[in-house]
């Protein structure tokens, strides 16, 4: 039986990418703040959740992340930047992952396929950016599609077989963005999870490092 581990495994998407890898077939260990304790952002609850797990997991999945924390909105414009939002957005959504992305290498199988990947976002996409805004926010999922990108480098010299990627999901209709909903079009979690888990399905050692949309569509960086 495969076996799945899913950080987030409370949130929005977290939760409905649980339910589908059950309605697979897979074992799933979920992970949450609020249920576990996981704190993605302190090094000792880090180490503490994933050190005492026993892989070899086919996938870890990382769905942590907000666009709001502590009531700090998306900056408008560079003049809104603050010290505090933008530590706070990199520490959630860049330097997390990045702790997790410590024990991939003990948490994946060296033999066979699988498969690390991390929420990313088309905001984070550099080659992307048309419209400026959400300074900390881009600026912290850019960091993390560095991250994954190095990380499935260094990961690919153990496990040839690995696949290590950043996935923006589209938007997503959940707690996380129901404020910017009536901006672009969105969809429900069970459907994103879905349309996640058929990008997966569909990638193979030559695309790791590399940061897809929804559809599978790779986005620059």
């Amino acid at each position: 039986m495969e076996k799945a581990l899913v950080l987030g495994a409370s949130g929005g998407i977290g939760s409905a990418l649980c339910a589908a890898l059950l309605g697979r077939g897979v074992a799933v260990t979920g992970l949450s703040r609020s249920a576990d304790g996981l704190d993605v952002t302190e090094e000792a609850s880090v180490d503490a959740a994933l050190g005492g797990l026993d892989g070899p997991f086919d996938l870890i999945f990382v769905a942590t992340g907000a666009l709001e924390i502590d009531g700090a909105e998306p900056e408008k414009t560079v003049r809104a930047i603050t010290h505090k939002a933008m530590m706070d957005q990199f520490a959630l959504n860049a330097v997390g992952p990045a702790l997790v992305l410590r024990h991939a290498a003990r948490l994946l199988p060296r033999g066979r396929r699988a498969v690390f990947a991390v929420l990313s976002a088309r905001v984070g996409s550099i080659g992307d950016n048309r419209l400026g805004g959400w300074i900390s926010y881009r600026a912290a999922k850019a960091a993390v599609n560095q991250i994954v990108h190095t990380g499935a480098i260094e990961l690919a010299r153990s496990h040839k077989q690995a696949i290590c990627v950043t996935l923006h999901p589209g938007t997503v209709a959940t707690p996380f963005t129901q404020k910017y909903l009536g901006r672009h079009p969105s969809v429900a979690p069970e459907e994103a999870a879905n349309n996640l888990l058929s990008v997966m399905d569909g990638l193979t050692p030559d695309h790791t490092g590399r940061f897809f949309d929804w559809a599978g569509k790779e986005i620059p960086w």
